[in-house]
């Protein structure tokens, strides 16, 4: 994990590890979208080029924030899964979707959103909730 920082700020250090914009996306696509694969993460609408994700996906792994196993369907392939760690950063995810909902006029309604305008923490406990078990039960697909 990369722990090495230029500053003791705690934004600063947490931006150096996961604050970039394709890193946010990809992290969005995997805890809003479900996403797992290197084509399904290309396919996103704000286009990322393949070095770029390559790279973002190295950098994710290495930081702890997600885990690359084999694809049980294709052993050429590779399924990337939240980490715990990963999983931990869904309030950071939700406050900025919770953010662009009330302050971007550009940014599309998501159901996050709504959901949100509810009760946040019940809210953050349910889909918390769900990617765990989610992240469970891809584990338990992987051993099978």
């Amino acid at each position: 994990m990369t722990d090495v920082s230029r500053t003791s700020c705690p934004i600063a250090c947490s931006l150096d590890l996961f604050g970039d914009r394709w890193s946010l996306l990809i992290l969005r696509d995997m805890m809003l979208a479900g996403k797992q694969r290197y084509k399904d993460f290309l396919a996103s609408p704000e286009g990322i080029s393949t070095n770029i994700l390559a790279s973002r996906l190295k950098q994710l792994l290495a930081d702890g924030f997600i885990e690359k196993h084999k694809d049980p369907n294709d052993k050429k392939s590779a399924v990337y899964i939240l980490s715990e760690r990963g999983i931990s950063l869904l309030p950071v995810i939700i406050a900025i979707v919770d953010w662009a909902a009330k302050n971007n006029d550009a940014a599309a309604p998501l159901l996050v959103a709504e959901g949100l305008k509810k009760d946040r923490q019940v809210y953050l406990g349910e889909a918390n909730g769900r990617l765990m078990q989610q992240r469970s039960q891809q584990l338990l697909a992987l051993v099978v």
